[in-house]
């Protein structure tokens, strides 16, 4: 399941997660998100009780994204312990997740 992460959510659902979140930031507008939507998906499910996957439409939490410095979409933003752990930017492979993931569990 993908926990839809919002401004008012985010200390909570990502700060203070109890393991690694792996967050999505994207717009409903953007072509390259789109696609790399049913990825995400199908990598929520395969590390589905050791990671969280959470998605943040930038659009909706414009602060957020400038918090962290997301200049373009899709970018993917690994979190542990309420910090930053990893990031990757634009469309990406199932593979290149599952690497960055790895890194962190």
């Amino acid at each position: 399941m993908i926990e839809k992460i919002t401004s008012e959510n985010f200390d909570e659902k990502v700060l203070r997660a109890e393991g690694p979140i792996l967050v999505d930031f994207y717009a409903d507008w953007c072509g390259p998100c789109k696609m790399l939507a049913p990825v995400v998906e199908v990598v929520a499910e395969e590390f589905s009780g050791r990671i969280t996957v959470g998605k943040l439409n930038i659009d909706e939490n414009a602060p957020l994204a400038d918090r962290y410095g997301v200049m373009s979409i899709p970018t993917l933003i690994v979190f542990r312990g309420g910090k930053e752990e990893n990031r990757l930017l634009g469309l990406q492979s199932k593979e290149a997740i599952h690497r960055v993931i790895q890194t962190i569990l």
